[in-house]
């Protein structure tokens, strides 16, 4: 195995990632006919990747969000959002219940309200 780079404190990993993203998720994906179609592919891409795509490692803010910082209020807001989904899931889930769940609740109350036997 060679090691690349030992010294260096930088890493183009980010920019890696980046353009890898932009061909497997944009570009692959379409007809490249010419640069011109490139060129508005790569351009809405990056366009949407700064202003539209939530990140994680930005807790849902957009990059330009980050930059200008004006997505203060995102991570809250997503919290709170998590939070009342969760709470809606839970709601509904134990609203609904399926015929086995209804025959084993009525066979669990059926036997708690079975008399017992006492020993003579």
């Amino acid at each position: 195995r060679v090691l690349a780079q030992v010294e260096v404190t930088f890493s183009n990993s980010m920019i890696e990632a980046f353009w890898r993203s932009l061909k497997h998720s944009w570009i692959f994906l379409h007809t490249l006919d010419n640069f011109t179609a490139l060129g508005r592919l790569i351009e809405f891409y990056v366009t949407a990747h700064n202003e539209v795509m939530p990140h994680s490692a930005f807790e849902g803010q957009t990059p330009d969000e980050m930059y200008f910082g004006t997505g203060g209020a995102v991570p809250a807001e997503l919290a709170s959002a998590r939070k009342a989904a969760r709470e809606e899931r839970m709601k509904t889930n134990r609203a609904v219940a399926c015929s086995v769940c209804f025959a084993e609740a009525d066979s669990s109350a059926l036997l708690l309200q079975r008399p017992r036997a006492r020993m003579p």
